[in-house]
């Protein structure tokens, strides 16, 4: 029986599989290499797969360092209705629906953020809004993490509609529409 129990306990610490092997941690010191590094450093001009960001402009909102001013691309109803969900879900808390900055958390004793339709919003640059939502400023935090570069401009594009909405003066109506809104509607029986 004491044979038996020895053998066994000489058994079980013999198991080595892959509970040691030999292998690199990383940023371990290692005499291996004349650098004492154990990793690597990547070979020049490496790319991380699906990272290569090559559209400057569209994953920062700048020109030259400066905050652009055009839509990297056409916004369609699909971009715009996008822009509206992610807006409802990110941006709607502390700034409102309708872009006013009293959203729920400012009713609830925060700090108000700015009014989207404040005349030096309605005229910033498109890269200013892409740069605050990826960078945050002020009170408000980056969303860079929730809230991907395409999301961003759909938002964008919301915003600059939510804007226009808002703001919207009868100059701004094309004249063959405006006169079909000022016209009762036709049809239909009167009780």
């Amino acid at each position: 029986m004491a044979l038996a129990l020895a053998a066994a306990a000489l058994l079980s610490g013999c198991r080595l599989d892959m509970h040691d092997q030999p292998k690199f941690k990383p940023l371990r010191i290692s005499d291996f290499y004349a650098d004492l590094r154990s990793s690597r450093p990547l070979v020049e001009g490496t790319v991380a797969r699906g990272h290569l960001n090559e559209d400057t402009y569209y994953y920062t909102g700048m020109v030259n360092g400066q905050p652009g001013n055009y839509m990297p691309f056409t916004p369609t109803r699909a971009v715009l209705d996008r822009g509206q969900e992610r807006f409802n879900i990110y941006c709607s808390p502390c700034h409102a629906r309708t872009g006013d900055g009293n959203g729920m958390i400012v009713q609830r004793g925060f700090r108000r953020p700015p009014s989207l339709h404040l005349d030096r919003l309605r005229q910033a640059p498109l890269g200013h809004f892409f740069d605050v939502m990826t960078n945050g400023f002020g009170a408000m935090p980056d969303y860079a993490a929730q809230v991907s570069p395409e999301d961003r401009w759909a938002i964008i594009a919301y915003i600059r509609a939510l804007q226009l909405s808002q703001n919207a003066t009868e100059d701004m109506i094309p004249s063959g529409e405006r006169e079909k809104t000022s016209q009762p509607p036709t049809g239909g029986s009167t009780q």
